[in-house]
């Protein structure tokens, strides 16, 4: 069974052909730049072959109908027609209180993701053309949506409801609700494939990217996690602030003359480690700017290091014990010194890191704690695709 997986952003749609059941990787790409004259799309197929073709989109249908045109080009490889394709998998970003699971998509289930836009007024829009687009192109090929939240909703009542009048809770689901679920739930799984029983009941995810959270997982169900009723909440991120003193925001509204727009602009793309850093929302850059002086960068490395630090300890209260700690996303799998710095002086808690493990592993499985480490550390490359794939699979086999 052959699967498309779409990531439908606001200009943007990414794409993976996936065979199923054996997860393979038939093609790949991006669709950029939607609505703006330079726009491409770029596509790799299963032997690296790789086409970037620039061409006006004015809308995610032309995308699509062009995605679906590359894609069965002879040329690539990748697809004789579209009768071979059996589902689409759609990442959906937010299901509110109503999707504690991926679901087969019909008109009750478009209803209900159309009704949580007002929580993710940014991605589900986006997310909803994509759908629109594939039925408009193909017709009624089964189509399958992933929520983001899904997998968090094992968390309990007490820690994810917020203690504002119970009224808000009650009429608009103000509430905890964490995001990056299916990057979160694949390492976990991931984890007790590699590992078995072995130490995977008490696990601490930590997805580490532009966009970062941490996740509690007690036997493989999300029981705390660091974002909340959005995105911006819990750690720092590249342009987020992550949690900060509810008192800030009036402050800054009222002596930098804000209205809400701007406070939302402030906290969601002018924060985090850009605006401490003053230099970028890029770790990468960040790192640079640090090791050659700039005091604001470090401070900017500082912050974040000790962010994921206080998430763990508080987790390990969560979860009363920790036996694995599993870092994925463009940092966790990659920056080695995160790695050491955020473990650095956590060896009393039975966290002990082996430092020649930790500095010869970027973007690969692999243990990198000590032998004698109480708590197993791992580098865990996330497959938020693979997991669409899989609950698709499972839904329309």
């Amino acid at each position: 069974m052959k699967i498309l997986i779409l990531n439908s952003g606001s200009s943007s749609i990414k794409f993976q052909l996936i065979e199923m059941p054996s997860e393979k990787v038939i093609g790949k790409g991006l669709i950029e730049k939607i609505g703006l004259p330079d726009a491409s799309i770029t596509v790799k197929n299963s032997e690296g072959r790789k086409e970037i073709i620039r061409l006006t989109i004015p809308d995610h249908s032309k995308g699509i109908e062009f995605l679906l045109s590359i894609i069965t080009d002879e040329k690539l490889n990748i697809l004789s027609s579209l009768e071979e394709l059996s589902a689409v998998g759609h990442r959906i970003v937010h299901g509110g209180s109503t999707f504690s699971k991926s679901v087969l998509i019909n008109d009750d289930v478009m209803h209900g993701i159309t009704s949580c836009i007002d929580l993710a007024p940014l991605h589900n829009p986006a997310n909803i053309k994509g759908v629109e687009a594939i039925e408009r192109a193909i017709g009624k090929i089964p189509q399958v949506a992933v929520f983001d939240t899904a997998f968090h909703h094992t968390i309990p009542e007490q820690r994810a409801v917020y203690a504002l009048p119970i009224s808000f809770f009650k009429k608009y689901g103000l509430r905890k609700y964490g995001f990056h679920g299916t990057s979160h739930q694949y390492v976990s799984d991931r984890a007790k494939e590699l590992y078995g029983e072995d130490r995977t009941s008490k696990m601490i995810t930590c997805h580490l990217g532009n966009g970062s959270s941490l996740a509690a997982i007690e036997d493989g169900k999300s029981i705390e996690t660091s974002m909340g009723f959005s995105p911006t909440d819990g750690l720092m991120m590249g342009t987020r602030c992550g949690s900060i003193d509810p008192g800030v925001i009036p402050f800054i509204a009222d002596h930098e003359h804000l209205d809400v727009k701007g406070i939302s602009n402030l906290i969601n793309k002018e924060s985090g480690l850009y605006g401490v850093s003053g230099v970028s929302s890029d770790y990468r850059d960040v790192s640079i700017a640090a090791s050659k002086g700039n005091e604001d960068a470090d401070l900017a490395l500082r912050m974040f290091h000790y962010d994921v630090k206080k998430y763990i300890g508080t987790y390990m209260a969560t979860l009363g014990g920790l036996e694995t700690i599993i870092f994925t996303g463009g940092i966790g799998e990659n920056a080695i010194n995160a790695r050491k710095e955020i473990l650095k002086g956590l060896e009393g808690l039975g966290i002990k890191l082996d430092h020649s493990k930790n500095e010869a592993i970027m973007g690969e499985e692999a243990v990198i704690s000590a032998e004698d480490s109480k708590v197993r550390v791992a580098v865990i490359p996330t497959n938020e695709e693979v997991m669409i794939a899989r609950d698709t699979f499972n839904l329309v086999k």
